[in-house]
């Protein structure tokens, strides 16, 4: 059985029909979604699965209480040493779900960093992800640091200085630095 890591934007709280569908494709194949307990996109898929009773599911918190598991599915609970509460903080439980995911399933805005995040560090390790990146309603395979390239080409270059402060997509990516405006 293989196990997919959901993640997405925060500011993605609805599932459109085209993400409902692939999810379908997911249940049927009775793969196990590993999935966080954030509002926005995570919310929305757990919302989404408690209404199809699919009992499949890991969701990862951090720390010792959830803050969503509608369908009261299993639970891992991620401890860290950090004190504030910030994205390297909740990235923690990011890391561990694409360690053990053999693929990604990302809902992305093309403005959050730890959703590119996801993909990139699942790219890192060679799995393939798939995206529905918002802003051109479309999906997305990536499978690799080239593939992640062509999809930042959408991105607003204000947005990716930010991704390259952020995240250091210009160093991880080693390639297309000039091509993707990081000047």
């Amino acid at each position: 059985m293989s196990k997919v890591f959901f993640g997405g934007s925060r500011k993605m709280g609805r599932l459109n029909q085209a993400v409902r569908g692939r999810t379908d494709n997911i249940i049927a194949n009775g793969h196990l979604i590993l999935l966080g307990d954030a509002n926005g996109a995570d919310k929305a898929m757990q919302r989404y699965l408690a209404e199809k009773n699919y009992r499949n599911v890991l969701v990862f918190c951090m720390g010792d209480v959830c803050r969503n598991n509608i369908g009261k599915w299993k639970t891992r609970n991620v401890h860290s040493s950090r004190n504030k509460k910030d994205f390297n903080y909740y990235s923690t439980k990011d890391v561990l779900m694409g360690n053990e995911a053999d693929y990604g399933f990302m809902l992305w805005d093309g403005k959050s960093n730890g959703t590119l995040n996801n993909i990139l560090n699942l790219c890192e390790h060679n799995k393939k992800v798939l995206v529905y990146f918002s802003p051109t309603k479309s999906f997305y395979t990536v499978e690799n640091k080239q593939d992640v390239s062509k999809l930042l080409e959408h991105c607003d270059p204000d947005l990716l200085r930010k991704f390259d402060r952020v995240l250091g997509i210009s160093t991880r990516l080693h390639s297309r630095q000039q091509q993707l405006n990081f000047a």
